[in-house]
């Protein structure tokens, strides 16, 4: 059975590339744009790692990381924070992700860190 990646990001060129990669890397995606009812979606697609940018219109990706952490049914799900603040490292693992991958980012190092997070769970 494909392991399962959910994607959140408010920019639909990533979602697409993203989405594109994993798919072409045989995991079951699913991408959201937004971030409305985003417990209800972990809740019914049962990820095995959420792929989550940072900046989200006007919500920060970081508070529905730590969110989602803090339910115990899915505090083991790793979550990727995708972020253009390259520098503000410390504070985004402060939120409870388990892996950064900076914006611009690289296909090779998204590949990487996803089936090195996915394969612990």
């Amino acid at each position: 059975m494909a392991k399962r990646i959910l994607i959140i990001d408010d920019n639909q060129d990533i979602l697409d590339i993203v989405q594109e990669t994993l798919a072409y890397e045989k995991f079951e995606v699913m991408a959201k744009s937004d971030t409305n009812d985003y417990v209800a979606v972990v809740t019914d697609f049962l990820p095995d790692l959420i792929i989550l940018d940072y900046r989200l219109g006007n919500v920060n990706g970081g508070e529905i990381c730590r969110q989602i952490k803090a339910v115990p049914a899915f505090n083991a799900i790793p979550i990727i924070i995708f972020s253009a603040y390259v520098n503000r490292s410390e504070e985004l693992f402060a939120y409870g992700c388990d892996a950064i991958i900076d914006k611009p980012f690289d296909l090779v190092e998204l590949i990487d860190k996803v089936n090195n997070l996915v394969d612990e769970v």
